[in-house]
Formats: structure tokens, C-alpha cells, sequence
């Protein structure tokens, strides 16, 4: 049995860390310094139950080794999560809450502001009836997004070191920095990390298990207006403002996240400033099917197109650029990663949702680098906002997901 209550302090010790990313910061990276806190306390924390060369190298990754103690040929799995936390919402002062034995009832989390988790608004929370979950304080997001992915490996790792009877191979444990600005193994090395196979803690709901994820893009659009006295302005003013909400009338309304699921893509505006004279405003697109994805972009490209030719030469410009691509295609062809996951998850008593990632990680980017990577939940629901929580009977399920799938690449 694994020590739950070792795996809960964890987790409580990890989030009281602000990890919070920065999307406004290119120069660096990691992308803010404080991220390296939790990992230099992870390598600690590793080196103390018995992994001695875990290290952190000058970019922040945090790698360490567990040895094989089995006789047999077995490939190297490798487990990896992220430390950061998402840029869009403060991931100081977390504040965590126990909720014990819910009862699927609305949960209030912070009566002053008027934060309610509903149960009928977030209706998967009458599936975690009976359970123990955490909460926030209603003022941040939780970090279950990916601190209980770190905490659920962390806690392998203890049990995989105390239990010396536990045959195994070689184990190899990673943990990325800036994952949520989309720049998580921008500088990962692969072949140091020597896995032949791993894992990505990083996923929703117990069950969950990911091999396809969303082709993905970000976009960003200046609009350069002209500003004159809105006395004198007919036929010389160009307000940036309303050129910049011409552009976004002009995409699909529907193709939005609030209007999509499965392998529905989506245009999504997430950041938006200007005045008259200059405006900016930031999108990122996505699709599972990579012509889909192609057309996307294509189609903003012709807007783009469309209002310069209405306002002038210069007066929108576009820049794209890729982030990731769909991991199908290099999971297909080792497709007993996820069969091995599938099977992990039916001996401890789960069953499997696999599903596609309505998102992507690091584990999209490192099957495109040579190292195929599937995506396992890490339990949490609601991440990136306020209603963050995560049951604990979930991380307790992560890790015994871990550890079966351990079990079984020996047992073979």
C-alpha cells in the first residue's frame, strides 16, 4: 500500500510554492525564478529517498534515476510532470481545503466573494460522492495542474525505493519547468534522459489516458490605427479598437471552446489591449486533424488579408507560430504504451477513458523529440482557475496507476 497521507503532505507542501509561468517573457528561461524553488526542493526531496544522482541542470529540469533490480531485459519508462502553474490566474497564497466525505451538494469557497463550486454547473463533481477532495479558497487556482502529478511520482518513487522486493527496470524521473506557456522542453534533452518509453502525470480525471492531443498554434495580430480628434475624424480616423473586433466578428462564432468538445478545434482570443491608435490582441488555435489545422490558420491569414485591403497596407499584421503537434502519429506505431497504461489502470480497479487531449503537454512535444509519451490523469479537475480541485481518492488511483505500469513492463 502506498502511504496516502505522505502523498496528501506532499501535494499541500508543493502548492504553498508559487510556480506561477510568465507568457509576457521570452529572454529567460525558465520564465520566472521561482519555479526553480520547488525544483531544487524536488531534487532534495529525490536524493533523500535514494535517488543520488538526481540533479538540476541549468535550465531547471530535474532528472534522477531509480536502477533496475531485475535480472531481465526491460525497457526504460521514464515518469515526467511540470512545475509551473498557469500564467492566467495568481498561484501565490494557495490556500488549500479538505472537503471530507462530500456529501454533491454546492460547495462554497470563499462566502465573502461569493465563490460557489456548483454541482450543477461542474455536474462531474456528483461522481466524487463519499470522497475527500481539495478545494481552493475561491482567490486562486489549486496548482493540482501539475503539483499532484509531481506528488503522485514523488510518492512512487518513495514506494518504489522502500520496497526493495518490487522487481523492476530502470526507472528515470523528469520534472519540466514553463510547460504552461507552452515552452516546457524547449531545451529537454532526450537522449540524457535515456527513457525508451514515458509518461506524462498531467491529465484530468482518474481514468484518463491520452495519446492524441491538439495540434496547436498561437497568434498574434497588431493593429496600427490612426488617431485623430474625434472632432475633425470623418474619413481619416482608423480606430484599432473596432478593427480589432471587426477581425474577430469575422471568425467562426461557434469555433470558440465555450461552443466545442472532442475533436471539435477552436479559435481561442485570450489576451486583448489597445487604444485608438494601436491595439493587440493574442489567439490560440488548435485542431486534432492537421488539414483542419492548416485551414485554421490559412483563414486568418485571409482576414488579415481582407482588412488590409479595406484600411491599408500595414494596418493589420499577423504573426503564427506553431507550438505542437498531434503525438498520434509517433504513439501508433508503439501503441503498447497505451495498452500497458490501459492495462495498469483495469489491475488497480479503474476504467480507462481514452480520450483525446482537448489541450496538449510536454508529452506532445518529446514523442515529436524521439521519446513517445502518452498522458496519464494526475486526478485534478477545473485547472487553470478558482474551481480547481482534485479528490484525493484520484491521486491515490495515479499512483497506483504508476507503480502497475512499472510492474508490468517486468513482468513481460
Amino acid at each position: 500500500m502506498i502511504n496516502k497521507q505522505s502523498l496528501i503532505d506532499r501535494f499541500l507542501r508543493y502548492v504553498a510554492i508559487d510556480t506561477q509561468s510568465d507568457d509576457t517573457v521570452s529572454d529567460r528561461f525558465p520564465s520566472t525564478e521561482k519555479q526553480l524553488v520547488l525544483s531544487n526542493l524536488l531534487v532534495k526531496e529525490l536524493k533523500e529517498l535514494g535517488v543520488s544522482d538526481a540533479t538540476i541542470d541549468e535550465f531547471g529540469y530535474v532528472m534522477g534515476t531509480i536502477p533496475a533490480n531485475s535480472t531481465k531485459k526491460v525497457p526504460v519508462i521514464g515518469f515526467l510532470a511540470h512545475v509551473d502553474t498557469s500564467p492566467d490566474m495568481p498561484g501565490k497564497n494557495v490556500k488549500p481545503r479538505f472537503v471530507e466525505s462530500y456529501d454533491g451538494s454546492d460547495i462554497t469557497l470563499n462566502a465573502e466573494k461569493g465563490v460557489i463550486l456548483s454541482a450543477r454547473e461542474f455536474p462531474e463533481l456528483k461522481e466524487y460522492t463519499g470522497q475527500t477532495l481539495i478545494v481552493t479558497d475561491g482567490t486562486t487556482l489549486l496548482g493540482a495542474d501539475d503539483k499532484a502529478g509531481i506528488a503522485e511520482i514523488m510518492t512512487a518513487v518513495e514506494y518504489i525505493t522502500g520496497n526493495p522486493t518490487l522487481r523492476h527496470g530502470k526507472i528515470r524521473i523528469g520534472f519540466t519547468v514553463d510547460e504552461e506557456v507552452g515552452r516546457g522542453v524547449d531545451h529537454f534533452d532526450v537522449k540524457r534522459f535515456g527513457a525508451d518509453y514515458a509518461y506524462t502525470l498531467d491529465g484530468g480525471a482518474v481514468g484518463e489516458l491520452e495519446f492524441e492531443n491538439f495540434n496547436a498554434a498561437s497568434a498574434k495580430i497588431t493593429i496600427q490605427g490612426r488617431n485623430i480628434h474625434p472632432g475633425y475624424a470623418k474619413d481619416k480616423m482608423l480606430n484599432a479598437i473596432l478593427i480589432a473586433q471587426e477581425f474577430n466578428s469575422m471568425l467562426p462564432p461557434h469555433e470558440s471552446p465555450e461552443h466545442t468538445e472532442g475533436y471539435d478545434g477552436f479559435y481561442h482570443i485570450t489576451k486583448i489591449e489597445g487604444t485608438v491608435e494601436k491595439a493587440s490582441f493574442q489567439y490560440i488555435i488548435r485542431d486534432h486533424d492537421m488539414r483542419k489545422f492548416e485551414r485554421r490558420k490559412a483563414y486568418m491569414e485571409r482576414v488579415a488579408r481582407y482588412l488590409n485591403s479595406k484600411y491599408g497596407d500595414q494596418t493589420v499584421t499577423l504573426e503564427i507560430n506553431d507550438q505542437y503537434y498531434n503525438m498520434r502519429e509517433k504513439v501508433e506505431p508503439v501503441y503498447h504504451v497505451v495498452q500497458t497504461a490501459i492495462e495498469a489502470m483495469e489491475k488497480v480497479g479503474i476504467k480507462p477513458k481514452v480520450r483525446p487531449i482537448r489541450g496538449g503537454t510536454d508529452g506532445a512535444r518529446l514523442s515529436y523529440m524521439g521519446l513517445p509519451c502518452p498522458n496519464l490523469f494526475a486526478g485534478g479537475e477545473n485547472f487553470h482557475g478558482k474551481h480547481e480541485y482534485v479528490p484525493v481518492e484520484s491521486m491515490v488511483k495515479a499512483t497506483e496507476t504508476i507503480l502497475k505500469i512499472v510492474e508490468i513492463y517486468e513482468s513481460r
